[in-house]
């Protein structure tokens, strides 16, 4: 993953975060001139993501000497893989382990339940994607490891495209279709437009309409394949609201063509990834 300044910055608050005033544990115990090398390993199976970041953090200490890739992002982790050898000095890679672990697990975390999403939909025509539930400060990190795990970005950001929700048409006054025709006279001609439905008839509404996308929000699966028989070869169309790993394969064979699963960010549980000193 290239390291751009965004990216920089946010690790570098990271480390004042952890650092402030130095580190009196192995200040106390260990002498600056001390040198060693360290193991980082995978304690339990999954998708690495987040390495280069991770060995980017031990580069922020001068004291580091070299820090060596032994397993890429998108690799598969077994307990007891080796992901990244760092040499240098000992205080320094003390100091900087919890700082780069935690950018580590957290990206590994992401790409690993974002991988069990898509295998879990594997040989239907559906695609994973994410939401904007992230971390703030976080979220391109996030939705790289969403890419690492097989899945796909939905918006970035607000600027990305124009997704009418519920709040929305409600504040335009209740109809879907003047919703609709309002959003594409005043926004610009290159951004589609995707709305949240609920029922059939607003699924043709919004077909009436001309809306690009059809976000699906909490249907059944027999009303959603009702909804993407109508929307077929018209508008592509987005499943959404409160899919689990459970249900995720059932609402694909509906033939939905986007399955957009905020868990992956906001519920996805950090991978456990540790560090040991290997020699002294």
């Amino acid at each position: 993953m290239q390291i751009t300044k965004d990216i920089e910055t946010l690790i570098d608050l990271a480390i004042s975060e952890d650092y402030i005033s130095g580190d009196p544990t192995t200040k106390s115990l260990i002498n600056s001139s001390d040198s060693g090398s360290a193991i980082i390993v995978s304690d339990q199976e999954g998708v690495l993501a987040g390495i280069d970041v991770a060995l980017f953090v031990f580069s922020k200490f001068s004291s580091i000497t070299s820090t060596k890739v032994l397993l890429s992002d998108g690799d598969n982790l077994k307990k007891g893989s080796q992901i990244a050898r760092i040499e240098g000095s000992l205080s320094s890679i003390l100091s900087a382990e919890r700082t780069a672990l935690n950018f580590l697990q957290l990206c590994s975390g992401v790409a690993t339940e974002t991988s069990k999403y898509v295998e879990a939909i594997h040989g239907t025509k559906s695609k994973i994607v994410d939401t904007r539930k992230t971390i703030p400060g976080f979220r391109r990190l996030q939705k790289y490891s969403v890419q690492v795990g097989g899945g796909y970005n939905h918006r970035h950001n607000l600027s990305d495209g124009i997704l009418i929700k519920d709040n929305h048409i409600t504040a335009f006054g209740g109809s879907i279709a003047n919703t609709i025709k309002a959003a594409k006279k005043n926004a610009a001609h290159t951004l589609k437009i995707e709305i949240e439905v609920e029922t059939l008839e607003h699924v043709q509404e919004a077909l009436d309409a001309k809306a690009d996308i059809i976000m699906l929000d909490n249907m059944s699966t027999n009303m959603m394949t009702e909804a993407v028989k109508l929307c077929k070869g018209q508008a592509v169309t987005e499943a959404s609201g409160g899919i689990t790993l459970s249900t995720v394969r059932e609402i694909a064979e509906t033939g939905v063509d986007i399955i957009s699963i905020g868990a992956i960010t906001h519920s996805a549980p950090n991978l456990d990834i540790s560090l040991d000193i290997t020699s002294l």
